[in-house]
């Protein structure tokens, strides 16, 4: 028997997968503002020449890294509370991404600090500059230039990421789509449009980041 399509329950509640791509780039902006600062903080430990501090980074990295986030996500949400640490689905969920984000983040900016020459904090001590002026004037601003691209795409993945919050039932995309799919019954034309959404919104990132990246290309 032939499937015919019929987008009308999907219509009829396109207010609702809306609402649940705003949830999304929320959870997305709110993580990785939190994970770019995880790993700019981590970052600068892996390079650091003091083993107290890049040990424990170093750890932190390998350890995150290896894990599956979703196992992350089920862990946060079901068994830190049988420790004494209780969260909202939100929270927990956010709480994880961002320490996820800033696991992968970190290897970006570490990179980007090490392809900054030698030579440049070297100048700026000679001119009388104090190592965190050579950080936030000099350091930061080529590193955050050269991993504009290797960015991008960690961005790109991490909002991609947020799908899995449907796990925990937060009301984000896919858990908005899933709800009107098993309410509808209408299995393709939900998961068409959704996909829809999904890719537009990541086209709609990488252009803003390309945008950045010319904005702040150096002329030659």
């Amino acid at each position: 028997m032939g499937y015919t399509l019929n987008f009308a329950a999907v219509w009829r509640n396109f207010d609702q997968l809306l609402g649940g791509l705003a949830l999304s780039l929320g959870l997305a902006f709110v993580s990785i503002l939190v994970g770019v600062l995880i790993g700019l903080a981590v970052a600068f430990a892996l390079v650091s020449k003091h083993r107290i501090a890049s040990w424990p980074a170093t750890a932190y990295v390998t350890i995150i890294r290896n894990l599956p986030i979703l196992v992350l996500v089920l862990f946060a949400y079901f068994a830190l509370p049988q420790m004494g640490v209780r969260l909202g689905k939100i929270e927990s969920f956010v709480a994880v991404l961002s320490i996820y984000s800033g696991a992968y983040l970190a290897e970006v900016f570490r990179a980007g600090l090490l392809s900054i020459p030698k030579g440049l904090p070297e100048a700026g001590l000679a001119i009388g500059l104090t190592p965190m002026q050579i950080r936030t004037s000099i350091v930061m601003p080529l590193m955050l230039r050269n991993v504009l691209p290797s960015l991008s795409s960690t961005v790109i993945s991490l909002f991609k990421d947020t799908s899995l919050a449907a796990a925990i039932a937060v009301p984000e995309l896919t858990f908005e789509a899933r709800k009107i799919n098993v309410e509808s019954f209408r299995v393709i034309e939900t998961w068409i449009v959704a996909s829809g959404l999904y890719v537009a919104t990541c086209m709609a990132l990488a252009a803003l980041m390309r945008l950045a990246e010319r904005r702040l290309a150096i002329a030659r």
